[in-house]
């Protein structure tokens, strides 16, 4: 019998947690913490985002600053926002809306965030101390992940775990987490030679590739951890991941379902980050 992993739950709790920080910070410190996005074009689901993430801060009590350029903005009008933002002492976090309009340079945009504001985690220091194993502001949704395994116990030394996909968003830092928990970590991607092979040696398996119930039974360990970073529409529109849940569920110790899964703790890590942004640059 599986343990499905309640997303929801626990980013509840913690949300709770960073709520009593945010206050701790402000009577200590007798400032706010400010969270600054920047959201560039009229892209719908960036749109959705955005507008999650500032309802988070609003629960959390971080004060969020919301920042919209038109789709044809020049890359040197979104470097000149970022840079301001850069120097501001009310902005403890930046984060620039991914994915930007084809015509700007988004590597180049991303540089002028500081690496203490970088609650996305995706800068090339953040991810470079990640890969030493030092302290730093990891992204979200890998670290959501961590959190949800910690959550309910399930030990990680010497497990074999296997991630499926390799972007520098999810696939990658998850791989490093997993690696830093003292895991037997493998990568697997679309030029993997067997992929069915690799998935089945795995008693963690992270799926992370954007492809909806790719991942189905017969891919997954007897008694695995499945984790489903996904987040598709199927056939009928519905919500669903990157694993077939109905077919996979009963062959796991645990999973994750879509919706109420990784999803809730990605913006849930954000919060996260931003305290501890905040707390980094005291």
């Amino acid at each position: 019998m599986y343990t499905l992993i309640d997303g929801k739950a626990i980013a509840a709790e913690m949300r709770s947690e960073i709520k009593r920080g945010v206050d701790g910070f402000k009577a200590e410190r007798n400032r706010e913490i400010g969270l600054a996005v920047v959201l560039v074009g009229e892209n719908p689901a960036s749109k959705i985002y955005v507008k999650n993430k500032i309802k988070a801060c609003e629960e959390v009590g971080i004060k969020s600053y919301a920042y919209y350029l038109p789709e044809n903005a020049p890359q040197s009008a979104v470097e000149e926002l970022v840079s301001g933002l850069a120097s501001d002492d009310n902005i403890d976090g930046i984060l620039v809306q991914l994915p930007l309009p084809a015509h700007l340079d988004s590597v180049k945009v991303l540089s002028f965030i500081p690496t203490d504001k970088d609650v996305d985690g995706f800068s090339v220091e953040n991810i470079g101390k990640l890969a030493m194993g030092e302290k730093c502001l990891v992204a979200c949704t890998p670290n959501g992940v961590m959190k949800m395994l910690e959550y309910y116990g399930v030990e990680l030394t010497g497990k074999r775990a296997v991630v499926v996909g390799r972007s520098n968003i999810v696939g990658k830092p998850m791989a490093l987490l997993l690696l830093n928990a003292n895991a037997t970590v493998t990568v697997c991607h679309s030029k993997t030679r067997d992929l069915k092979a690799e998935c089945l040696k795995a008693e963690v398996l992270v799926a992370a590739i954007g492809k909806e119930k790719f991942i189905t039974a017969d891919m997954v360990k007897e008694g695995a951890v499945v984790i489903d970073v996904g987040m598709n529409r199927d056939e009928n529109g519905k919500l669903c991941g990157d694993v077939d849940f109905e077919t996979v569920k009963d062959k796991c110790s645990y999973i994750t379902p879509v919706p109420g899964g990784v999803g809730p703790m990605t913006i849930t890590m954000l919060m996260y980050n931003t305290l501890q942004s905040a707390l980094f640059r005291r």
